[in-house]
């Protein structure tokens, strides 16, 4: 048995000060801004809950809480485009967090490097990014 407090000894933080300083709504969730390490490209935005946050802090593999799922979503578990954790933002207000990324791949649904592809142009939404990666070759069928 390693004694806890020998020097050298690996103590796993609690991250209760982290938690606190995070406001989660009244459904217990709180938006998570993905953003590329380096470029700063925003890539996508998810929600987490305490689990989720928890989870991303003791592993470095973002984790998010689907809604749609109601369940965790470790990012890339179907696609292979997962995410690893570089910084842990929480803003001032408490109720967004901004996770900065090492990307793999690409982090939207839609085959596209940012779930933010499209943008307003002449008064209309226009792509902006093409599709790098089929979505059917990501989880087996098309997405929209």
């Amino acid at each position: 048995m390693t004694d806890a407090t020998a020097p050298g000894a690996s103590i796993e933080p609690s991250f209760d000060d982290v938690i606190a300083a995070i406001a989660f709504n009244a459904d217990g969730l709180v938006p998570a801004i993905a953003q590329a390490e380096g470029s700063g490209e925003i890539l996508m935005m998810a929600w987490m809950n305490r689990e989720a946050v928890l989870e991303t802090l003791r592993t470095g593999r973002v984790c998010y809480w689907s809604r749609s799922r109601k369940g965790l979503w470790r990012k890339g578990e179907t696609s292979g485009q997962m995410q690893r954790l570089k910084d842990f933002r929480v803003d001032c207000d408490g109720d967004t967090l901004l996770v900065i990324v090492e990307q793999d791949g690409v982090a939207c649904h839609t085959g596209r490097r940012s779930c933010f592809y499209r943008a307003l142009r002449d008064g209309k939404l226009a792509i902006i990014q093409d599709v790098e990666t089929d979505p059917s070759v990501l989880y087996g069928h098309t997405h929209k």
